[in-house]
């Protein structure tokens, strides 16, 4: 007899709420930088965009191994195919981004000629030679790609709360324990 999980395990949540602050900080501090003029106050905040970057890149990594490693809670029975299927899909589009928006980052800085340097002490290999018409192009995908970020964060965020307020079903319960 397969044993069924109910809930989220505490590393599953923790992995879950950790990445999910430092994505919100990180877009808020690349929109907030995106507009400033070039300065050493600039690049420092690159720098830590970066960092926190490839932070989220390896801890979704560390994510998506435990979570196929893990079997998932099942679904409310109450929850129609086309819904599970929209949060399938939606949280497919997440992952994908989580992996994304990082390497596209890491792309466009080796194509900018700025090295990524992890907490002033590990220098990344350029993943691309210097090339400015391929820095910008990645440029271009990286806030596009943040913008499909804000978009599928929103629907999930909107789905979520429809579960806890208007549904009822204990779904947002799995990831906030002290709802439950």
């Amino acid at each position: 007899m397969k044993h069924e999980v109910k809930n989220y395990s505490a590393l599953t949540i923790g992995f879950h709420w950790l990445v999910a602050v430092m994505i919100c900080a990180m877009l808020v501090l690349g929109f907030y930088m995106s507009d400033l003029a070039l300065t050493p106050y600039k690049l420092k905040l690159f720098s830590y965009h970066k960092w926190a970057g490839m932070t989220v890149l390896l801890l979704t990594t560390l994510r998506l191994l435990w979570r196929l490693a893990r079997p998932l809670p099942p679904d409310p029975h109450s929850m129609k195919r086309w819904e599970i299927r929209s949060a399938r899909l939606a949280h497919g589009i997440l992952y994908l981004l989580m992996f994304a928006i990082p390497l596209t980052g890491w792309l466009m800085s080796s194509a900018k000629g700025f090295p990524t340097v992890l907490f002033t002490v590990w220098q990344l290999p350029d993943l691309v030679a210097k090339n400015k018409e391929l820095g910008n192009l990645l440029k271009d995908a990286h806030e596009n790609l943040n913008y499909l970020l804000l978009a599928t964060l929103g629907l999930h965020v909107l789905a979520a709360l429809r579960h806890q307020f208007i549904l009822r079903d204990g779904i947002l319960a799995k990831m906030i324990p002290f709802l439950r």
